[in-house]
């Protein structure tokens, strides 16, 4: 069974920054793509960054202000927020496309989120 445990949320000021940490734990043979979405209050759940081996891809809104990074050794990703705006306010998810064993398929595995409040 695999877990993926986000960190890092909390409140904070409009324009200020967070990191948000996310660790996978359990049975993991190699992990694919990793990313962060996110879902405000009375919306749907949206794409913030997705990274891979070779590439990384954010939503329009938080270009230029947020990066996403990952520590495969530690089998991490981690999303650097920056300029954060009252619109940002939202329970962030952790994602993985994670193979428990060799033989295993590739299985979606979500976090608990994480709640990101930008506010004055």
């Amino acid at each position: 069974q695999v877990q993926l445990v986000e960190s890092g949320g909390g409140l904070v000021q409009p324009g200020g920054s967070l990191r948000l940490s996310c660790a996978a734990s359990g049975s993991i043979f190699s992990i694919n793509a990793m990313g962060w979405y996110r879902q405000a209050p009375g919306k749907e759940r949206e794409l913030v960054a997705t990274i891979t081996s070779t590439d990384t891809n954010y939503a329009d809104s938080v270009k230029g202000r947020f990066t996403i990074s990952r520590d495969n050794a530690k089998n991490a990703v981690y999303l650097q927020s920056n300029s954060l705006k009252p619109e940002d306010t939202a329970v962030y998810y952790c994602n993985a496309a994670v193979k428990p064993t060799i033989f295993a398929r590739y299985l979606e595995v979500w976090g608990q989120g994480t709640l990101v409040t930008v506010s004055s």
